[in-house]
């Protein structure tokens, strides 16, 4: 659930400064859906390598979850406080939803 939510902002993320730079909007949203299109490729791999990640598994997760923590220091947080309104609350929402699914969905 939770990727699929984070999904629909990174689509717009490609989509938008596509549509602002000349592309046809229908092509452009179309090019933002076929950027997510790779995570279910990926899924498959991972549940065709499941048997051999398993024991590495913890180290992965922690290394994506470091990953993602260091954008959002280095790049999130500062953006928000240009817009301190608009991007905090976002920030805030976000934040806020993620950890309800987390302890809603254990």
């Amino acid at each position: 659930v939770g990727v699929g939510i984070q999904n629909i902002p990174e689509g717009s993320i490609i989509s938008l400064p596509l549509a602002a730079g000349g592309m046809k909007k229908p092509k452009a949203f179309w090019a933002g859906v076929l950027s997510g299109a790779v995570e279910p490729i990926g899924a498959a791999f991972t549940l065709l390598a499941a048997g051999l990640v398993v024991p590495i598994l913890p180290y992965l997760l922690g290394f994506a979850a470091g990953a993602m923590l260091s954008v959002v220091v280095t790049e999130l947080v500062p953006a928000t406080t240009e817009r301190r309104g608009a991007g905090t609350m976002a920030f805030a929402a976000g934040f806020s939803v993620m950890t309800f699914l987390d302890v809603a969905l254990g």
